[in-house]
């Protein structure tokens, strides 16, 4: 009798293909592409100058670069990681955050002092971003959080320690306050009624009730020196910052707004990603020129990839619910 026929590649189940891991480097702008599993890097993309952070376009099928230095974005196959195509004339990107209903594209002119909203119009394949507005803020707009409503933008001011938020549908300032030291981050809890603000000047968070006008300061976290990027657990309840100088990352609970963990991060930790199995942690060591992988369960750093010369953002399709 014959065996159990074997399945056929039409009714195989369809193997599911690892993403791979991105990694800018931003004085090399340069992306460098890391195999997940193994970490070993692929290869090197070439971008504009000073690439610093990355988001994902609303059809999740363009992952963007933005080149602060050479004004322009670079638009990867999250997939493949080729090259797109590349726009140009793109003041200053320095941080970029699309609206949730996929209306507006917005980002940080962190040299030039202004923020710059656009409207996002992909059936426009030669220019999809058309500019709304240019608002001059603080000195050195950092950051960028865009509540659930896509109704106001928030951004911290690096060098002159505020806090703005901007309605994006008549493009003008709702309020400004003063903040603690050098905030960077900012972070939204998933009611958005509270905002948290890494301050890297310092070793705080601090947390505002932006449901309030003016917003109020609700509590000051102490999570470690040189507070600055956050990135979801993907539990809804929890957020990571890193430590830049303190050479940590902390897990701070949302609902007691403490600490409530810590792990080793070295070589000046930037940007996260926690990857889709939720133990997983990917830091930017930005001093050592490395990814540190972070196993959170044991708490110890498994592995440090070598990369670029400063990096920056890292990403990966295959993350944890943001």
């Amino acid at each position: 009798m014959a065996g159990p026929a074997s399945a056929s590649p039409a009714t195989a189940p369809a193997a599911k293909v690892a993403r791979p891991i991105f990694v800018l480097n931003s004085l090399d702008a340069t992306i460098s592409v890391i195999e997940p599993g193994t970490y070993r890097e692929l290869k090197r993309i070439p971008t504009g100058k000073e690439p610093h952070h990355l988001y994902l376009t609303p059809d999740e099928k363009s992952l963007i670069v933005a080149n602060a230095m050479s004004d322009s974005l670079t638009f990867v196959d999250p997939v493949t990681a080729e090259v797109q195509r590349v726009l140009t004339g793109i003041r200053d990107p320095y941080h970029l955050r699309f609206s949730p209903d996929m209306k507006w594209f917005v980002t940080a002119a962190n040299r030039l002092d202004h923020v710059d909203i656009y409207r996002w119009e992909p059936a426009d394949a030669a220019q999809p971003l058309k500019l709304a507005a240019r608002i001059a803020t603080g000195k050195t707009p950092s950051h960028l959080a865009i509540d659930r409503r896509s109704s106001v933008v928030y951004s911290s001011m690096q060098d002159s320690d505020e806090l703005v938020a901007i309605d994006l549908a008549t493009q003008k300032i709702r309020w400004k306050i003063p903040v603690g030291k050098m905030p960077a981050d900012v972070f939204l809890t998933p009611d958005d009624r509270q905002l948290l603000v890494g301050l890297t000047g310092d070793k705080f968070v601090e947390v505002y009730d932006v449901s309030a006008n003016p917003p109020k300061l609700v509590k000051r976290i102490e999570s470690g020196e040189g507070a600055h990027a956050f990135r979801a657990a993907g539990d809804q309840r929890h957020v990571y910052v890193s430590n830049r100088v303190a050479n940590t990352v902390s897990k701070i609970d949302l609902q007691a707004l403490a600490v409530v963990d810590r792990y080793p991060a070295p070589g000046g930790p930037d940007c996260l990603e926690v990857l889709a199995d939720g133990r997983t942690l990917l830091v930017s060591s930005r001093w050592a020129r490395r990814m540190s992988v972070v196993d959170m369960a044991t708490r110890q750093v498994v592995r440090q990839v070598p990369v670029g010369r400063s990096p920056h953002g890292v990403w990966t399709l295959d993350h944890a619910p943001r």
